[in-house]
């Protein structure tokens, strides 16, 4: 708990000063871009959020670290393998100017070293066949190398709104710690737990204003941390079904992969170009925005469509905590979760919204 609530603080005064005293570095520091496909806020606004987050963790896992705690060291060397991937956003975040092949690099190097170092490596799925492949080291390790740098890059795809990819990742990481605990795997539930403080800490301050930013540097923390745990947790703990975090990190999973397909093969298009269909997006336009008005303050539109999303996330985290130690219900969850996401995708493109979803 100590740990938890010095994450909180430390998180949360580091933001309050960089709101604070934003005209001192803003000019390096904000997302001085604000036309374009993904940008839906009216001012120039510090970006940097994620050296909160990682202040935060870092003085909790310190402190978990100087009281002797057995988790201590292994803490601190996830947080260095973490740091390497926030430090490439944090790079891009005040320079502007850091390639994609560099960011990703920085991930791969990041992903590799978890799995050398911390035996972060997915062995099994549940599929036979699957797992036979999975038997030979080296397919075992790209294997996971390519989920750790997906999951961190997906995180990164959902930041579009106040609070989304924030209280998303804390939904996530609230249920890997409760696993963590219950398997009684101290690492997994305390790195998550003062994951999940370092980013209410932050909250504060980004949602529902959005004085702060998680910035890239912050996307890339929580998504690669909340990979790593997950990697971790199943790796170190064979009773928690793999399909357990893939349940919990599917909204972000099936946007990138969507947005892959719909860019990539659909569209024929680069991938890594943005676009404004992305279901974030739509509930915003066909949704929030409709509902509001165009008097309303896009501050505020920003702000309301959040919560649609947070509704998403928990109708895949509630049967995966439900169900983590049952491949097959995880298998069924998962499925029918991606029967929703296309089913609520394919009814805003066309303009049709479900009822449940208008404002009344």
């Amino acid at each position: 708990m100590q740990a938890l609530l010095l994450s909180f603080f430390v998180s949360f005064l580091i933001s309050l000063l960089i709101v604070r005293f934003e005209r001192w570095h803003v000019a390096y520091s904000g997302d001085n871009r604000l036309q374009g496909a993904q940008k839906f806020h009216s001012k120039v606004v510090p970006r940097v959020g994620g050296l909160a987050i990682f202040l935060g963790i870092l003085s909790a896992s310190a402190l978990v670290f100087l009281k002797g705690q057995p988790e201590g060291f292994s803490l601190l060397h996830m947080l260095a393998l973490v740091g390497i991937v926030f430090l490439v956003g944090l790079l891009e975040d005040l320079t502007k100017s850091l390639g994609i092949l560099t960011r990703l690099t920085g991930m791969l190097a990041a992903a590799l070293f978890a799995c050398l170092t911390m035996g972060a490596i997915v062995t099994q799925i549940g599929w036979p066949w699957f797992d036979m492949l999975l038997g030979i080291p080296i397919v075992a390790i790209v294997f996971t190398v390519l989920g750790l740098v997906g999951v961190t890059n997906s995180i990164n795809i959902i930041d579009g709104y106040h609070g989304l990819a924030a209280v998303v990742s804390i939904l996530i990481l609230s249920a890997l710690a409760y696993v963590g605990y219950t398997v009684g795997d101290r690492l997994i539930w305390s790195f998550a737990i003062i994951t999940v403080g370092g980013i209410a800490g932050f909250l504060i301050w980004n949602y529902p204003r959005g004085l702060i930013f998680l910035g890239d540097g912050g996307a890339y923390l929580l998504g690669f941390g909340i990979a790593l745990t997950s990697v971790l947790l199943v790796a170190r703990n064979p009773q928690v079904s793999a399909w357990f975090p893939m349940l919990l990190v599917i909204y972000p999973v099936i946007e990138t992969l969507f947005s892959i397909y719909r860019k990539w093969i659909y569209r024929g298009r680069s991938p890594l170009l943005p676009d404004g269909i992305h279901l974030h997006m739509l509930l915003y336009k066909r949704v929030v925005r409709w509902a509001a008005g165009a008097g309303a303050a896009n501050d505020r539109r920003n702000a309301n469509t959040s919560p649609y999303l947070w509704l998403l996330t928990s109708l895949a985290v509630f049967p995966a905590v439900a169900f983590w130690y049952l491949p097959l219900m995880l298998q069924f969850s998962t499925g029918l979760y991606v029967v929703l996401y296309l089913y609520l995708y394919q009814s805003l493109i066309r303009f049709k919204t479900p009822r449940w979803l208008r404002h009344h």
